[in-house]
Formats: C-alpha cells, structure tokens, sequence
C-alpha cells in the first residue's frame, strides 16, 4: 500500500520534459510553468536556480514578473489611453456644471505646472507631464477651447524646452530628461498655440466685465483672475524660450521684459490660492495643503502617472513624487532668476570675461535647463555668440599680434583642434558642478598634450622656415603667445577642479593639508602665466606710442604687478598659510592625521589628484615633495611668515583697483575675513603651546566655500 502511495506521488510530482533550451539566436522558447511550480515547493531559502544559460548574474540582470516595483505593467490603472477613456478618467467637457468645469480647468493647470517642474528636475515625460490624458489625444479636446488652447501650448513648451537640451547636450547628467517615448510632443496645429491663447485670453478678460464664465456671479472675478494669471504666464514663459534662442543674441533683451512679465503672473497665481481654498470655491484647507498639486487642494482629473509606464526603457519605471504645487511655482521663480541673469550677461567679447560670469552664475546653482540656455547662447556654430570665431577670440586672450587674425596659422591642425578644445571648455563650464569636476579632470590631459603638439608644430614650421622670411618674428610671438596661454588656461582648469572638491564634500578635514598644498603649486603657476601674458600685453601697448629713448627710463618706472595677478597671491598666501598650519599642528599636535584602516595618505593623494598627476600639473608635484614641505612645518615658523597677514593686506590695497567690480569686491570681502580669522587662531594655537585636552580644533567654510576658517572651541 506504502509502496502505491509512493508510485502515485511520484507520479504527480513528475514534470513533463521539453526540449532543452539552447543558448544564444536559435533559441527555444518553451512552457514551464509546471517546472517553476515544482521548483517554487523544492527551493529552500537562499537557494537559486543554476542552468548553463540562467546564472547568478543572469538571475541578478533578470526583472522580477509581478512585483511591483520592478514590473512595469503590473500596477496598471487603465491599460491603454482608450481605455481610460472610455471608463471616464479625461471627460471632455470636464462638466455640465460650469463652476465645476473652471474648477477642474484650473486644477489642471496647476497640477501640470507641478509635472512640469517635477520633469525638469530629471524625472521621465512619461511619469510627469504626460500623464495627462488630454495632451495624449490632442483631437479630444478641440471642442474646448480653453482646455484645448492650454494643452497645446504646454506640448509646444515642452518640446522647445527638448530641444534646447538636446541641443546643449546638457541632457548626459539627467539622462532621461529628453526621452520622450513616442509621446505627442508635436501635434498638428501647435505652432499656432500663441494666437490660440491669445483669443482664450481676449475671451476670458471680456467674461470678466461682460458676460459670465461661469453660473455663480459672486466668483466670476476670482476665477477669472485665477485663469488669466495662468494663461498669461504660459504666453510669456513660452516668448521667454523663443527669444532667448534667436541668434547672436538678438533676442536677449526682449526675453528680460516677458521674464519680468512671467514673474508678476507668478506671483498672481500664488494670491489666488486664498481664493481657490475657500469654501465659496469648493477649495480644502485641510491638513496636507502644502504637498498638494493644485492650488486650491482638490485632487486634478484627466491623469493617470502609471499609464505610460510601458512606453519607458526596458528597466523598471522609477518611483516618483510630485512638486507640491507651491514648490512648483518656487521652482520656477527659481528657473527665471537664472534666465534673468543669463539674458542680462553683456556677450564679453573677452575669454577671460565669459570665464568670470559663467564660474559667477554657477554659484547660484542653476537648474539644468538654465545651463543648457546659457550653453546655446555661449555657443552657436562653432563661434563664441555666434559672432566671434573661436581663433578670434584666442588671438585677444592670448595677446596675438593684430597680424596673426590673417594668418596661415590659423590652418594649422592642432590650432584648429585647440579651437575644438576651447569649445567643448566653454560647454563643461555650463554643466551641473559634479559633472564639470569629471569632465575637467579628463580634458586637462587633451590640454597637455595639445600643448605639445603646438609646441612641435611651430619648431617643425619654424625651422623650415628661411632665416631671411620676413614674418620670421610674428611667427615666434604667435607661437609663444599661444603656448603661453594654452598652460594658463590648463593651470585655471587645474585649479578649479581642486576647487570644486570642496562644493562637492569630496575632502575630509584629515586631507585639507595635502589639497591646499597641491592648490598652492597650482596656482603659482597660474599667476605666473597671467603676470608674464599681461605684462607682455602692456609692453607691446606701451611700445606703440613710445620712442625709443623713453624706453629705458620707463623701465623701472613702469614695473608693476597688475591687480589681477595680486588677487591671485591672496588665494596663494591662503593656501600656503593652511597648508602649513595644518602640517604644523599634525607634526607638534598629533592632529588631523591621516590614520585610516584602509587607504594610506598617500593612496588618498594618488586617488584625489589622478587626473592632475596623468597631465603633469604641475610638472614635479609629487606625494614625496608634498611630504618634504611639510614635515618640518613648525608653529613657530608659521607665525614668524604670517601668510595670513599678507592675504589681508593684499586683499585691502585691492579694493580701489575692483571698486566698479561688485562680485570680486565680496570676493576680497571674503578673503580678509578668512585671513583675519586664521590670523587670529595661528596666534592663539602659538600662544598656548601645548594643546589642551578639552581645546579641539576644528574647520568651518562661513565665509568662504572653498578656504577653510579654523576654529579652537573649548569642548
């Protein structure tokens, strides 16, 4: 009896057998449900299939059938756009009622400016803006003129804004900002969608002193005024995107006025939420107001976010959470401030200009789609505005001779590959802060070598060159110019990569030694290549309009170190003195030692400057030199060669060569603070000697980003 229960299970256990399923084109695909069914009652905990084609890696690549989290298709409102549709989810009119229907109007609107800006923040189309089911059936809505006129104008927003990304090839940091999936970003008859708006608007304002928009009297006027604010700033937001992308410029000052325009209709819409919340207009204050998507509190119609999950890349959707609604219009007010300063730059004709203002900009964090304009308008067909050839504009920085404009040279290969280099700089400079950081360590390389290659060009042209050729001496100021700028601007490139370290946290308080150390040896360099281009620069100006035999007594005269070489000793003067007062208390103090179980200080120092030490910046800089400056670093010497003092008093005799300069007038600001604080911790640490137990030392950035305030606090 035993024996026939035993044949029976047996027999229900067995699983039928199929094919084996070969790997790779000629596969085989074959039902096993009754094999996953068996296996899912044998597998014990921790325990994995394991066939020739199915392993751990293909189990840890494989998507997870049913789960939520991982299946795209699994939590499914509605299935297709139809078929939420036709069970009512985008109802055209949205009511009979037509205080309903203003209502349901303006909740629309605001919910899309929070998808709107959520997508901005680098979340997918899909899961954001279309997850309206009005802009997916463009049709739909024509039947409704208000409704339809706003969703034409969001679609066409959208794709400006795509393109402009796109076209900045910004979209690498937020890689999913430009999928769009198949979606209707286009639709036939958008490119009327300003004339549309417009006709609403006329309309709307007439209702307001004519005829009514809706059945109650008592909020005609609140909720007239709730849709014009919105609708105007649709019409001013998209004039904003269309003239700040017309060429050279041209449309910079008139993308300022509907800036200033979008601005005023902003701060409408957040007065009319007190109106939209009351009872009068069916609002809620209840708790939660402030995440909520619309102004007014209520939950939108006509959205589904899961509904395009199946139009996205072949990886699970990720989880999102919409912008509050007031977040939303921060975000945007946000977003306008940063256009605003892009429209207002003067297009400087000057390298070292765009330098300044795009490193200035950067410091107020701009959003993606910001950078990206400030990018096109940096950069258009392969000139600087659209205007200025990149050669051109070199040849000024570099201080060429008037001559060198017209010259071969500039056919040269490796001339016209720098000019390729000089372009993709300009780009990375508009990139978020942890992208530019990478993109620099690896271009410093490109710089180096294109300095040699420059450099072997012009001893290969050089030498072929007959010894009685009459542009024999251009020729050897334009080579030395160039190449002499060429390691200026791979020195700054150096030196703001360290710098972005400190904005983006990449150093521990144990490392600062060793990166104001490297900071100090690049940045000599740097002024070195600045001093020895400008003073070469007020030579060849002093020259024209000079005889011969004032040329000798002016010499001593005449010498003297430009202020923009001395606002980068104050930087020199505060690294050295960090560095050496941070070696000072490691070696007398035992503080801020490198002591960690994993990397030794001089792993760290490989691992933070790779890229630096790849290009030779600078050339000898090494782990073993930074050891030999800094061991037999002393309090005593520290403030006998008062650094910080020196910073200060620099910083102060500045201030009347910068007085028209307002941001580099806080930047000396910033500078004497940091150097008066140090100053007076160098002395305190000095005066006590030995360190109290219950003293720490300790660093904090109040007053600069980057050159660290020491600080002694009693525990």
């Amino acid at each position: 009896m035993a024996e026939k229960d035993a044949a029976e299970l047996n027999k229900d256990t067995r699983v039928p057998l199929t094919p084996s399923i070969t790997s790779g084109d000629q596969a085989v695909w074959a039902d096993v449900s009754s094999l996953l069914e068996t296996a899912c009652k044998d597998l014990q905990n921790d325990e994995l299939i394991h066939g020739e084609n199915f392993n751990l890696f293909a189990a840890m690549s494989a998507l997870e059938i049913m789960d939520p989290k991982m299946d795209s298709g699994i939590v499914c409102t509605y299935y297709s756009v139809e078929e939420a549709i036709e069970n009512g989810a985008a109802p055209v009119p949205l009511s009979f009622n037509r205080s309903t229907d203003v209502q349901c109007i303006i909740d629309i609107m605001d919910h899309l400016l929070a998808c709107e800006a959520t997508w901005h923040r680098g979340h997918t189309l899909a899961q954001t803006v279309f997850s309206c089911i009005y802009l997916l059936k463009p049709d739909r809505t024509s039947s409704h003129a208000l409704l339809h006129s706003y969703c034409r104008v969001i679609r066409t927003t959208c794709n400006a804004v795509v393109s402009a990304v796109s076209d900045a090839r910004t979209h690498e940091e937020e890689d999913l900002f430009t999928v769009t999936s198949g979606l209707p970003l286009k639709a036939d008859g958008d490119e009327k969608c300003l004339s549309m708006l417009h006709a609403v608007e006329e309309t709307i304002s007439r209702q307001l002193h004519i005829e009514a928009l809706q059945s109650n009297p008592n909020l005609e006027e609140g909720y007239c005024k709730a849709l014009l604010c919105r609708l105007r700033f649709r019409k001013h937001f998209f004039h904003v995107l269309t003239c700040i992308k017309r060429p050279q410029g041209r449309g910079l000052e008139l993308a300022r006025k509907h800036i200033s325009s979008c601005l005023l209709e902003l701060e409408n819409i957040l007065k009319s939420a007190e109106f939209l919340r009351s009872k009068e207009a069916c609002g809620t204050c209840g708790d939660g107001i402030e995440d909520r998507t619309t102004a007014s509190g209520r939950q939108p119609i006509g959205f589904d976010s899961t509904l395009n999950n199946r139009l996205s890349a072949p990886t699970p959707p990720r989880a999102i959470r919409l912008l509050s609604w007031k977040k939303a219009v921060e975000y945007f007010q946000k977003l306008l401030h940063d256009l605003d300063i892009v429209c207002s730059y003067s297009l400087d004709p000057a390298f070292d200009g765009v330098l300044c203002f795009v490193v200035a900009f950067q410091k107020f964090q701009p959003e993606l789609v910001a950078r990206a304009h400030l990018q096109l308008i940096l950069v258009q067909d392969a000139k600087l505005y659209g205007r200025d050839p990149i050669f051109s504009v070199v040849c000024k920085a570099a201080v060429l001779p008037d001559a060198a404009k017209n010259h071969d040279i500039q056919k040269n290969e490796c001339v016209v590959h720098l000019g390729q280099l000089v372009i993709n700089f300009l780009r990375i400079l508009c990139t978020n802060t942890a992208w530019q950081r990478r993109k620099l360590g690896k271009i410093l390389q490109e710089w180096r070598i294109i300095h040699l290659q420059l450099d072997l060009a012009f001893r290969k042209e050089f030498g072929e060159l007959p010894s009685t050729f009459i542009d024999e001496n251009i020729y050897v100021k334009i080579s030395n110019h160039l190449l002499s700028w060429v390691e200026e601007h791979t020195y700054w490139m150096a030196s703001r990569f360290l710098m972005l370290g400190f904005e983006l946290e990449l150093y521990s308080p144990s490392e600062y030694c060793m990166v104001y150390w490297y900071i100090y040896a690049v940045l000599i360099k740097l002024a070195e290549k600045k001093h020895l281009k400008m003073v070469t620069s007020n030579e060849t100006a002093k020259r024209k309009g000079r005889k011969k035999r004032d040329s000798v007594k002016d010499v001593t005269r005449d010498y003297q170190i430009p202020p923009a070489v001395l606002f980068l000793q104050c930087y020199i003067y505060l690294a050295e003195g960090l560095t050496m007062m941070l070696a000072a208390l490691r070696n007398e103090h035992q503080v801020f030692q490198s002591l960690g179980p994993f990397n030794t200080e001089q792993e760290r120092f490989n691992q933070h400057f790779e890229p630096l030490q790849k290009a030779c910046i600078p050339d000898n800089a090494s782990y073993l030199l930074f050891r030999e400056s800094t061991t037999h670093a002393r309090l005593s010497t520290v403030v006998m060669y008062n650094y910080f003092k020196d910073a200060q008093r620099i910083a102060k005799e500045l201030r009347s060569s910068f007085s028209s300069e307002p941001d580099r007038m806080e930047e000396l600001r910033r500078i004497e603070q940091v150097a008066e604080h140090n100053a007076v911790a160098l002395n305190l640490i000095s005066r006590l000697g030995t360190l109290d137990p219950s003293l720490k030392v300790h660093f904090e950035f109040n007053y600069h980003p980057q050159f660290a305030t020491v600080v002694v606090k009693r525990s």
